[in-house]
């Protein structure tokens, strides 16, 4: 798979914009490996179409869409970024489907200094800094803010919160030890089990579930319903829960 940046992508369309055959996709930042691997085996099954991923965390991917950035697809890591772009107009609702579940966890470092075993440790004077996303554009970030609410610990752990621009900085923060704790999906600790302790699952008064749809200024949008398709499909999920991700 030919993998490009979005940027890059912009450089090298040029006046003319993106190649005919480029299929450019928005995906949550917990979805980079996974889709990685989902968009090799569509574009061996597609030749000629090559996926340009653009990761970063819904609520950014969403902006960028709104404001005319190139993309076919949309795929975000909760239904508040996807009722968004339905507000906005921003994708087919028609188009919309689920596609993925996860859960929320409690992470620390594998060298952790400070002992955290359940939500209920951060309240500890010894805990000082926890990651997680900014609730305000970060999926996992509201997760975490309605799981620790829904525990009652959200005003004591929120004044110790590291807000992090997505997922996968929250992760960066607790495997290189910035951090005591953190609240990132379930399928981020599983990519740095050697660096990262998952000590427990957090419940969400909302299970995580992952929705995509064809984004409404598509301009390969008919190969965007056959990469939407390609997702759902058996082989798509067989290959999303290799990396950790649940059948809807």
């Amino acid at each position: 798979m030919r993998f490009r940046p979005l940027v890059a992508l912009f450089l090298l369309a040029g006046p003319f914009g993106a190649h005919a055959t480029d299929l450019v996709v928005s995906a949550a930042a917990s979805l980079t490996d996974a889709f990685q691997a989902v968009g090799q085996s569509y574009e061996a099954r597609r030749p000629g179409v090559h996926v340009v991923f653009n990761f970063a965390a819904s609520d950014v991917l969403l902006r960028q869409i709104v404001n005319g950035a190139p993309a076919d697809v949309f795929a975000s890591a909760d239904q508040t970024a996807m009722d968004k772009a339905v507000a906005a107009k921003a994708v087919e609702p028609a188009t919309r489907r689920d596609f993925a579940r996860n859960q929320l966890v409690l992470i620390v470092p594998k060298d952790a200094r400070v002992a955290v075993s359940s939500l209920d440790d951060l309240k500890a004077e010894a805990v000082k800094r926890v990651a997680y996303g900014d609730p305000a554009s970060v999926p996992a970030g509201r997760y975490a803010k309605a799981g620790l609410e829904s525990a009652g610990l959200w005003d004591a752990v929120s004044v110790k919160g590291v807000l992090a621009q997505n997922v996968r900085q929250a992760l960066d923060y607790v495997s290189r030890g910035e951090v005591d704790a953190g609240l990132v999906f379930a399928t981020d600790a599983a990519i740095m089990r050697g660096r990262v302790n998952v000590v427990a699952v957090v419940p969400t008064p909302k299970p995580v579930t992952y929705p995509i749809a064809v984004v409404a200024h598509a301009v390969q949008a008919q190969e965007a319903v056959t990469f939407q398709a390609f997702v759902q499909s058996a082989e798509g999920r067989k290959i999303l829960a290799g990396f950790g991700f649940q059948a809807p």
